[in-house]
């Protein structure tokens, strides 16, 4: 009998080793050598320190900066196991909202940020990734409309012309990969940073 068992567990041994052992570090040396930055997070650092990842988005607030598009992700409520508290962008925690498109809650989301970028709107429409989440909960990417729609506010609590501003944003904007793939991005923490060091 262990004559019939034993091709089956010295298979198993070797596939172990060359698909859980050998090919993963493999991979990750080739990937350090070639794309060291990606391979380490692509984080970004200021300062000596790191302050985020290119891949992860952040939430931004106040006047002052773009704001990435909303996160849905959630965590227990440390006082009450059966409620959850938002946690936005907790990369050990990736989801969407799984809501409904007819949900209350999500209906409610969507009109509150509605609301609240119509005031500075000025009649023009508001871009769907502002109001609305990714699935994943960290895309760290808006589209350059989002981007645009936003260039009045940044421009006017900064004291800098809208132009320049606008400037940054196009600079910032990462088109189709090949030309085909994808849709044209901008990362908010890189347009955020950029924005940062303009005098």
């Amino acid at each position: 009998m262990f004559r019939e068992i034993r091709p089956a567990i010295v298979i198993m041994l070797a596939l172990t080793v060359i698909t859980g052992l050998a090919y993963p570090l493999a991979m990750t040396g080739i990937s350090q050598v070639l794309f060291p930055h990606q391979a380490a997070g692509s984080l970004i650092e200021r300062d000596g320190h790191v302050i985020g990842s290119a891949l992860i988005g952040q939430t931004f607030a106040g006047e002052r900066y773009f704001h990435s598009r909303p996160s849905a992700i959630t965590d227990p409520d440390p006082n009450d196991a059966t409620k959850t508290v938002p946690a936005p962008y907790d990369a050990a925690n990736s989801s969407g909202s799984n809501l409904a498109p007819t949900a209350k809650a999500l209906v409610d989301r969507v009109q509150t940020d509605v609301t609240a970028l119509k005031a500075e709107a000025g009649g023009e429409a508001i871009p769907g990734d502002l109001v609305t989440t990714s699935a994943s909960g960290l895309d760290p990417d808006i589209s350059p409309a989002a981007a645009l729609f936003q260039v009045k506010r940044v421009a006017r609590s900064r004291g800098l012309s809208e132009d320049s501003v606008r400037a940054l944003v196009e600079r910032h904007t990462d088109a189709r990969l090949f030309g085909l793939i994808g849709e044209p991005h901008v990362n908010v923490l890189a347009l955020n940073l950029a924005l940062d060091a303009l005098k």
